[in-house]
């Protein structure tokens, strides 16, 4: 063998003891290489994002954690011809209306994600109030009430912050308008107010449900009625542009004197519930206990559509609806009217 070829020879065997093929180098009969990958025991996964907190009133993102958990506010609002336009109505992310004496209807207003420096006007409580501010555990907000009422809501253990408690610090009276139509409220003092007594400003909300998709209506319902009395009557026209019912209270636009708008909702609720006799006065107006607890008949509007059900609710949390085949019928993001009539009315849509 000549100096050259065993060179040769000898570069090979190197290369070959140096590379490492699959197949190994020409002659060898070792096994290829095998790459050892860690075994996988679990399946790779994807963590969940992380939803924004939510205000359980409005399904609406949350600046906060801390935010959700300060404590709801139930404020008692005027209705008369007197009282319209009201003042900041408009920022309270549920509103409940029911008829009174004389059948003009009243407010239950509860705000949680605004607090206006100045609402109204505020006027007394009344028995449906029994039910409402404890399914909320709010604090309540009133200008008076009847031995009646003043009692059950002592009874219910309510977190009185009326002035028919001595409260007067969150309260003023304005210039536009005559007594009894003038009495304003300063959310931010009621919660000060509130801390001076002892009461508790947090709580673990017991929220309305919502559904954060879009809703597109196969038809919409462009207008909704609500005769709760002969001395008052609503309308609810859709504005699909924004997705919001524009309210008409006898016959005129209702407005909000702090906002400068129409008042609007996201959601309409219709909720047909008992309305027993409490008493009757000497011209013959009747005072009802509007029962809200237990069950009944409702209709839920939101996004253009209609959907009919049930209520349900006990004593410590807000109404849930249910569709007739059982599940749970969820409003859109945003504010909510509750529309509270007798069994005897019959709403018209179109």
């Amino acid at each position: 063998m000549s100096l050259n070829t065993a060179r040769r020879v000898l570069g090979v065997v190197a290369l070959c003891s140096v590379l490492l093929v699959p197949a190994g180098c020409k002659g060898d009969d070792s096994p290829g290489v095998v790459s050892h990958w860690p075994e996988a025991t679990t399946e790779r996964t994807v963590s969940k994002p992380v939803e924004p907190p939510r205000w359980p009133l409005t399904g609406l993102d949350a600046p906060s954690e801390e935010a959700i958990s300060q404590r709801i506010i139930s404020v008692k609002i005027e209705n008369s011809p007197a009282a319209r336009p009201q003042t900041n109505l408009q920022l309270a992310d549920v509103v409940y209306e029911s008829v009174t004496e004389g059948g003009i209807t009243r407010f239950n207003a509860l705000f949680q994600s605004n607090t206006p420096d100045k609402l109204g006007p505020v006027r007394s409580a009344r028995l449906s109030d029994i039910y409402i501010v404890p399914q909320y555990d709010a604090l309540f907000v009133f200008s008076g009430s009847s031995s009646s009422v003043s009692s059950r809501i002592k009874s219910a253990s309510i977190a009185n912050l009326s002035e028919d408690a001595g409260v007067t610090y969150p309260f003023y009276r304005g210039t536009d308008r005559a007594r009894p139509h003038n009495l304003y409220v300063v959310l931010e003092k009621v919660r000060e107010e509130a801390e001076k007594r002892g009461m508790t400003t947090t709580q673990t909300v017991n929220g309305l449900a919502f559904d954060q998709r879009a809703i597109e209506a196969s038809t919409a319902v462009t207008e909704i009625s609500i005769p709760f009395s002969s001395a008052n009557s609503v309308v609810w026209t859709y504005d699909a542009a924004s997705g919001r019912y524009l309210r008409v209270n006898n016959g005129a636009k209702h407005t909000d004197n702090g906002t400068g708008e129409q008042i609007s909702a996201r959601n309409v609720v219709v909720i047909w519930a008992k309305h027993n006799v409490a008493s009757k006065d000497v011209v013959g107006s009747t005072t009802y206990e509007i029962v809200l607890s237990g069950s009944g008949r409702a209709s839920v509007f939101h996004d253009g559509m209609r959907i009919d059900g049930t209520w349900e609710a006990g004593t410590d949390a807000p109404p849930v609806f249910k569709a007739d085949d059982g599940t749970q019928i969820k409003l859109a993001p945003g504010n909510t009217w509750m529309q509270v009539v007798q069994p005897s009315v019959n709403i018209v849509f179109k």
